[in-house]
């Protein structure tokens, strides 16, 4: 009865939304779990986290990674989620076959949380992805998918996954056969855009919903991807529906990229709290 109690007071005095994250740490705090973290605390959101892998690397790149065994990624899940209500998922680098069935088993569980599903990186040494991985992505998370994320390159190679390769463009038919799969929306970047343009594009069954183009900041960055997806989590979190969130996340983003900061001798990190800093130094 006691335990009970403090359960439910615990909930009273909840004031933010829960976002849980599954994801590999960065020591560098620019991608992955770290870096979620940091994105959800900026917009509003207190962050849960699953890791599923840990990397080695500094600011030039990750150069290992080390998968956690998904028994393991399973535990993690399981005790916060019997602990605390959720308000969102985000799933980032899932690793292996097995990851994958074993997130896609627990986020089926709670089919009424929204999903944001970001599950390749650029930052990673070796960004190629084993076609089983490929298919596991598409049939077991992909169809619970609130929102995907992807390079257009990234939609290219998941689609060759059932059909042949092709010199034509195919964007457009393989966003729809995926959300035809049962994904809701799908957000491809580095749509097609003049050189000097960031452009991305947001798909549902009526087709593009929303197209965002910025001009190109000067300079090599790592994390952009990682911020819109933890960005979107956030404010799926706070209500917000799926097209809003993405247009809040990107504008979110693009503050922070323009805030970036070059912590060692390689990329620059984008700054989460970019808010905080320009309030500090009002004050």
């Amino acid at each position: 009865m006691q335990m009970v109690y403090l359960n439910l007071v615990l909930v009273q005095n909840q004031t933010y939304p829960l976002v849980l994250t599954f994801g590999l740490t960065d020591p560098v705090g620019a991608i992955g779990i770290q870096a979620d973290l940091a994105a959800f605390a900026g917009m509003g959101c207190h962050g849960l986290s699953v890791i599923t892998a840990i990397s080695i690397g500094d600011t030039t790149g990750i150069e290992d990674v080390q998968a956690m065994d998904p028994d393991w990624i399973a535990d993690q899940a399981r005790v916060l989620l019997e602990d605390m209500p959720v308000s969102a998922f985000k799933v980032g680098y899932t690793g292996g076959v097995e990851t994958i069935a074993v997130i896609a088993e627990i986020v089926s569980d709670y089919p009424e949380v929204p999903l944001v599903l970001d599950p390749f990186s650029t930052a990673l040494a070796d960004s190629d992805v084993d076609e089983e991985i490929l298919i596991a992505l598409r049939e077991l998370l992909i169809p619970q998918t609130t929102l995907l994320i992807l390079s257009v390159d990234e939609l290219s190679k998941l689609a060759e996954t059932w059909r042949d390769p092709s010199d034509e463009s195919m964007l457009e038919i393989d966003v729809m056969h995926l959300i035809q799969q049962g994904c809701e929306y799908i957000m491809v970047t580095g749509t097609p855009a003049e050189k000097q343009e960031v452009t991305n594009t947001l798909f549902s069954v009526d087709g593009i919903i929303h197209t965002n183009s910025k001009t190109r900041l000067a300079g090599v960055f790592v994390g952009a991807g990682n911020t819109i997806s933890a960005g979107v989590a956030a404010t799926l979190a706070n209500g917000i529906t799926t097209p809003e969130a993405v247009i809040e996340a990107e504008e979110y983003t693009a503050a922070a990229l323009s805030h970036a900061q070059r912590l060692g001798m390689g990329k620059l990190i984008p700054d989460r709290f970019f808010w905080a800093r320009d309030v500090s130094l009002k004050s």
